[in-house]
């Protein structure tokens, strides 16, 4: 199920896979082929994978599928889920096809497994896959890269519909929505951007999902909390994607691991030390020495682009 190893370094670059680790992937490959428990267990995993490929269905609808190598250990037990989508790929791209998606947002949509390692790197110093069950998403065509923004095909959870009931919008219990989300490595959330990001989102999923009708675009992440905008300036990026907002609910409960983890990349860096060199960096720290708390804002908009948002408060 997995490229001979001749082919497997060109499919891991394919996928980003950052260089100083493709070696060690190549490497480890063989016992995965060689060890018959190994290979079962890769079989399995891409079966569960796969079932239903296309259906809308988070993670947690896929018991089966499980990451944990109780009998491995170090490199390849953080590796494994690799060889997982490499063996799910061709799976993967057969869908795409079938959905008429191009070949380019295919590539940068799958791509997110090497920025996902790079995450791992980052935060890790060493090879290994940051957050797998959000790659599950990609590789199970619910999710693409369009521009600068991924969007995700969900369904409305019931706290989020209540708010869009509240504003006048009919939406029944599961509706499907888009869920916006901000990838990491890939430069500024310029407004520019992410004009561009929206409009080839209403091109996309009317012209490859036909039959499905997604009325909002949700978005639900630390960027949305207001308080940004007690330290950044209006022109800012990030108060300017704000404003494109309403606010769908507030959270109550603090995430202040979330702005450290995505602007610093650990999110067990002390407070005390975070660094103080852009304006993004003084915000998230000079808060939380303060003693204040950041939240997780969730936020809506029309699918088609259509209405004034104010801004997010």
């Amino acid at each position: 199920m997995l490229p001979d190893t001749d082919d497997l370094g060109e499919v891991l670059l394919d996928l980003a896979v950052p260089h100083e680790d493709v070696n060690d992937l190549v490497r480890m490959s063989r016992r995965v082929t060689d060890d018959p428990e190994l290979r079962q267990f890769l079989e399995r995993s891409v079966g569960e994978l796969v079932r239903g490929m296309g259906e809308v269905g988070g993670p947690a609808d896929r018991p089966d599928l499980d990451w944990d190598l109780d009998w491995a250990s170090g490199a390849l037990q953080r590796c494994f889920p690799v060889y997982v989508f490499v063996a799910a790929l061709p799976y993967t791209r057969a869908y795409h096809r079938e959905r008429g998606i191009p070949a380019d947002v295919s590539r940068r949509t799958l791509a997110d497994l090497g920025r996902n390692m790079a995450v791992h790197r980052r935060r890790h110093g060493r090879v290994g896959v940051q957050a797998p069950w959000w790659l599950v998403h990609h590789f199970r065509g619910e999710l693409y890269q369009l521009g600068r923004l991924q969007f995700e095909r969900a369904r409305l959870g019931e706290r989020s519909r209540a708010a869009l009931a509240a504003a006048g919008l009919d939406m029944g219990p599961g509706a499907p929505c888009l869920n916006l989300h901000i990838p990491d490595f890939h430069g500024p959330l310029s407004p520019a951007a992410v004009d561009r990001s929206l409009a080839l989102a209403r091109e996309f999923f009317p012209l490859h999902f036909p039959g499905e009708r997604y009325g909002t675009v949700t978005c639900h992440s630390w960027l949305l909390d207001p308080q940004l905008a007690q330290y950044l300036p209006e022109d800012s990026n990030i108060v300017r994607f704000q404003a494109r907002f309403r606010v769908a609910r507030k959270d109550g409960e603090p995430a202040d691991t979330e702005p450290v983890q995505f602007v610093f990349g650990d999110p067990e860096l002390p407070v005390e030390s975070l660094p103080r060199r852009t304006a993004v960096e003084r915000a998230v720290g000079d808060h939380l020495r303060a003693g204040g708390h950041w939240y997780i804002g969730h936020g809506w908009l029309p699918s088609d682009g259509s209405g004034e948002n104010p801004p997010v408060r």
